[in-house]
């Protein structure tokens, strides 16, 4: 979302006069304004939680009260807090006009673990009442500043999913199935491309798995979900390649480097990430079919032996090893 946010503007000073019984001459007892609210963004866990501000374009902190007599100062604005997920990116935007430039200044903000906090904007302060000109000099001053405005800005505000491992692959690679026997999760699954429309999460234990919805060629200029979805894979850890055993060889190692080819236009340190591959749908060529399969693409990848294995997500056997595998490499 783009959003207008602005800071509290601190109250103004005031001229006042110290009126007591008995003493006509009281002096000046103008006090100064309260500091305008800070604008504080904080992480939470609610990943769905900007839903929330769907239909909101604006962030206002209170400001702060102007002086009064008898040197009471106004009170400071309440600082304004907004909750954002886990995941958010907050980036301000170079015009303040909500409609225009989506021109980007550096640096962005990202909230990476519950509870985090970050002061986005400050609080301006408050001005000074004629009391703060009093002098030996000037004892009856009339002089008095207005409080200063707070800081203001257009945020762009999105989530990017953070998570351990990233199930990536073209469509209809088995992915939401996979990550349905892995974590328990109850994702839609279906045999036609694209069945997921939305990323979706599991846990195994206390690791975090991300079905990024599927991938074709051209995703990189905005084909199919293109961007929408391949933001999410910068912010895994690790990248888990689920490639189906469907195909024959030569077809298993087109649709490889695609992704790859579509990952490294993307952005090329997404090839950096450690990445494993699954084979799967080993359900329906068996065991010795899929063992043979395997071989082959290894060898005529040049890959690491060890980053490829078989998923045959109806063998329970089969299913333990691999949670234990996932959470060994995720923890390397």
């Amino acid at each position: 979302m783009k959003v207008h946010i602005k800071a509290g503007h601190g109250g103004n000073g005031v001229v006042r006069w110290l009126h007591e019984y008995a003493k006509e001459f009281g002096g000046p007892s103008g006090a100064d304004g309260g500091r305008g609210g800070d604008v504080i963004v904080r992480a939470i866990a609610d990943t769905f939680y900007l839903r929330k501000y769907a239909h909101k374009t604006e962030f206002f902190a209170p400001d702060g009260e102007f002086g009064s007599g008898n040197s009471c100062d106004g009170a400071g604005g309440d600082d304004l807090i907004i909750d954002l997920p886990v995941g958010t990116i907050i980036k301000r935007i170079q015009d303040i006009n909500i409609h225009d430039s989506d021109t980007i200044v550096t640096p962005e903000i990202e909230l990476t673990e519950v509870g985090q906090t970050v002061r986005l904007l400050k609080g301006g302060s408050g001005g000074f009442g004629n009391e703060h000109f009093k002098s030996s000099t000037n004892i009856k001053p009339e002089e008095w500043t207005p409080g200063k405005p707070g800081e203001e800005g257009i945020f762009h505000i999105e989530v990017q999913m953070i998570a351990d491992i990233g199930l990536i692959g073209l469509p209809n690679a088995g992915k939401s199935s996979l990550l349905n026997a892995l974590t328990k999760a109850d994702v839609k699954v279906g045999n036609y491309s694209f069945t997921t429309l939305e990323p979706n999460l599991g846990t195994l234990y206390d690791i975090v798995l991300a079905d990024i919805p599927g991938l074709i060629e051209g995703a990189s200029d905005g084909k199919g979900l293109g961007h929408k979805f391949l933001r999410h894979i910068r912010r895994t850890k690790m990248l888990t390649h689920c490639v189906s055993l469907e195909q024959d060889i030569d077809g298993m190692i087109e649709v490889y480097k695609v992704i790859r080819n579509e990952l490294k236009e993307f952005d090329p340190e997404l090839l950096s990430k450690k990445e494993i591959i699954l084979l799967t749908k080993s359900d329906i060529l068996g065991v010795e079919d899929s063992e043979s399969k395997k071989a082959e693409f290894i060898k005529k990848l040049k890959l690491d032996k060890d980053s490829v294995k078989i998923v045959s997500i109806y063998d329970l056997d089969n299913l333990k090893e691999l949670q234990d595998w996932l959470i060994k490499m995720v923890r390397e």
